[in-house]
C-alpha cells in the first residue's frame, strides 16, 4: 500500500490576510468527562485558499517526475486523500482545489498544508506552492512525501489482534492495512491490553460491533480484510444509533475500570452522571403535566393542545421541543435546580427521550445478531457437505 504527506511550512512566512479564516467551534466540546477540565482560553483558527491554474500546469508539466505517476509507487492509496497531483490529472476540469492551513500547534509555528500532499520533487512542491494566494514568501520545513508500504493481511489474525500462526505474536496499526492515525492508535490500544492479559492468563478483551467502532474497526479487518488502507467511517457501523460520541464513557469506562485502565474516579464520576440519566428519564415518564401548561407550551411552538392530561416524556419527544422548551415547565425546572443537574445529564437525557424507539430497535437486533455471533463452529467441520453454499461463496 502507499500513503503520502503534506509539506510542513513555517507559519511566519504565510500571509493569513488573503486566505480565509475557518475558526473553531464557538463552545468546543471537550475531550473529558471528568469535571476537572481547563477551559479553553485561546483558539487558533485555520485558514483555507485555493490553488489555481499556474499550481496546475507547474504540477502537470512534472508528473513524469512523479513516482505515482512514473510507475516507481504502484500501490493502492487512500480512498479519499488523494495527492494533489493526483486531483489535478482526475478532475482536470476544476479550475482550483481547496487547501486548508493548519497550524500544528499552540507552542510551534509549523503549519501543515492539508489538501496539498504530495511525492513531487521538493524544487517542483517549491515552485507550485509559492503560485498559492498566501504562500508567495513560503518557506518549508519539510517537503511532502510518499511511501509504499508492505502489510499483513488482517485474516490471519484473531480478535484479539494475535496472529493466528505464531501464539503471542500481536500486530497492531498500518502493518494490518488501515491508515496510521486514530485506526492504528485503537488497534495499539487493543492489542496492548490482550497482550498483557495473556501474560497475566487474564480473560482477552474483545469489543463487539455495538460497543464500539473499534469492535467493527477489528471485526471488518478479521472477517473481510482489505484491499486498500482501510479507514473507518460511521456508515460501516450498522449500529451506529448506540455508537453515540456522547454516551461514550456509559459504554465504556466500565469495561475500562474492570481492567485496570480507568482510575476510580473517573468511574464513580460515570456511575453518578447514569444513576442522575435513568433517575431523570423516569421522572419524564411516571410524571404528569400540568395541562393548562403544557397547552401554553404546545401552541408556542406551532403544536395542537392536548385535550387530556398526560406524562411529561410524551410531550418530550416531540421533534419541536427542545431543551429550553421543556424546561418551562416549572415541574421540570424545580427538578433540574433540585437536583442540581449539569448539562451532560440535562442533554444525555434528552437523547434517551427523543430516540427511545429508534435505540431500543437498534438494541434488539444487536442481541439477536450477537447470540448468532455466539454459536461456535467446531475448528475441524467438514463444509464439503454443503455445496449450494460454497457455490455461492466462490461467486460472491
Amino acid at each position: 500500500m502507499k500513503t503520502g504527506t503534506p509539506p510542513r511550512v513555517d507559519g511566519r512566512s504565510i500571509d493569513y490576510s488573503v486566505m480565509e479564516e475557518q475558526p473553531g467551534d464557538k463552545d468546543p466540546g471537550k475531550f473529558s468527562y471528568l469535571q476537572t477540565v481547563h477551559p479553553l482560553k485561546k483558539q487558533i483558527s485555520c485558514h483555507m485558499t485555493y490553488t489555481n491554474k499556474e499550481v496546475h500546469d507547474i504540477m502537470a508539466s512534472s508528473f513524469d517526475r512523479s513516482p505515482m505517476f512514473n510507475g516507481s509507487i504502484s500501490s493502492t492509496g487512500p480512498r479519499y486523500c488523494p495527492s494533489i497531483e493526483d486531483k489535478i490529472h482526475r478532475f482536470s476540469e476544476k479550475e482550483r482545489h481547496q487547501i486548508f492551513v493548519e497550524p500544528e500547534g499552540e507552542k510551534t509555528v509549523e503549519v501543515y498544508v492539508n489538501g496539498f500532499s504530495t511525492s513531487m520533487p521538493e524544487d517542483v512542491q517549491y515552485s507550485a506552492i509559492k503560485k498559492i494566494k498566501g504562500f508567495e514568501n513560503v518557506k518549508f520545513f519539510r517537503p511532502g512525501y510518499a511511501i509504499e508500504y508492505d502489510y499483513f493481511p488482517p485474516t490471519q489474525l484473531t480478535l484479539t489482534l494475535e496472529t493466528k500462526l505464531i501464539e503471542n505474536l500481536f500486530f497492531a496499526g498500518q502493518i494490518n492495512g488501515t491508515t496510521g492515525y486514530e485506526e492504528a492508535a485503537a488497534q495499539g490500544l487493543m492489542a496492548g491490553i490482550n497482550a498483557v492479559s495473556k501474560v497475566f492468563e487474564k480473560e482477552p478483551f474483545i469489543l463487539t460491533r455495538s460497543e464500539a467502532y473499534i469492535g467493527v474497526l477489528i471485526d471488518d479487518l478479521i472477517t473481510k480484510g482489505t484491499e486498500e488502507p482501510y479507514r473507518m467511517f460511521t456508515s460501516r457501523a450498522e449500529y451506529r444509533t448506540l455508537l453515540r460520541q456522547d454516551n461514550a464513557d456509559i459504554r465504556l469506562t466500565d469495561k475500562s475500570f474492570k481492567i485496570g485502565l480507568a482510575k476510580e474516579e473517573r468511574y464513580v464520576r460515570v456511575q453518578e452522571k447514569q444513576d442522575k440519566v435513568e433517575d431523570f428519564v423516569k421522572f419524564f415518564s411516571e410524571t404528569s403535566f400540568d395541562l393548562d401548561e403544557v397547552n401554553e407550551l404546545l401552541e408556542s411552538v406551532n403544536y395542537e393542545p392536548v385535550p387530556q392530561k398526560g406524562k411529561i416524556d410524551k410531550i418530550y419527544a416531540r421533534p419541536n421541543i427542545k431543551q429550553e422548551d421543556i424546561r418551562k415547565l416549572s415541574l421540570v425546572e424545580n427538578y433540574i435546580e433540585s437536583n442540581k443537574l449539569d448539562q451532560e445529564v440535562l442533554d444525555q437525557t434528552e437523547i434517551q427521550i427523543k430516540y427511545k424507539g429508534y435505540i431500543e430497535k437498534e438494541k434488539a437486533n444487536a442481541d439477536k445478531l450477537q447470540r448468532l455471533e455466539d454459536i461456535k463452529i467446531p475448528v475441524n467441520f467438514d463444509y464439503n457437505p454443503l455445496l449450494l453454499f460454497l457455490m455461492k461463496l466462490k461467486k460472491n
